[in-house]
């Protein structure tokens, strides 16, 4: 009779662990802010080799970091950041990836951010409309 009793008792504290675990996974988080459509940031920033995913608006982002040197350490100077679907960028303005990059930015502030395309383009395009010198 004990034996039952511990069995039972070990399945849940089993239980409950396995709720707090899945409750506090981070990847359970992302999917929830992209469902969302809220902006989430998950990273590894001690794995440097390890790809960093964001989602912001409904729209899932991926980022690769390059490790360089700056002046006084060993730090990530580079970041490359692409939609996983081109399609969903539907209703992104400028202002939106800039808040991505701005958002990036607290996290490795010496890195440059490049996007790939199209966004590369379209940021490209973006800064140029804006010039002071253009006819209208």
């Amino acid at each position: 009779m004990w034996m039952i009793r511990f069995l039972l008792f070990a399945l849940i504290i089993f239980l409950i662990y396995s709720l707090i675990k899945y409750l506090l996974n981070p990847k359970r988080k992302l999917e929830l802010a992209h469902e969302q459509k809220r902006f989430f940031f998950l990273d590894n920033k001690n794995n440097v080799r390890k790809n960093f995913l964001i989602t912001y608006k409904g729209v899932l982002f991926e980022g690769e970091k390059y490790l360089g040197t700056t002046e006084n350490a060993f730090e990530v100077v580079n970041v490359f950041i692409w939609p996983h679907r081109i399609a969903s960028l539907n209703g992104l303005v400028r202002e939106d990836f800039e808040f991505i990059e701005r958002k990036v930015h607290e996290s490795y502030p010496n890195a440059s951010i490049d996007w790939k395309s199209p966004i590369h383009e379209f940021m490209k395009k973006n800064n140029h409309s804006k010039s002071p010198f253009r006819d209208e």
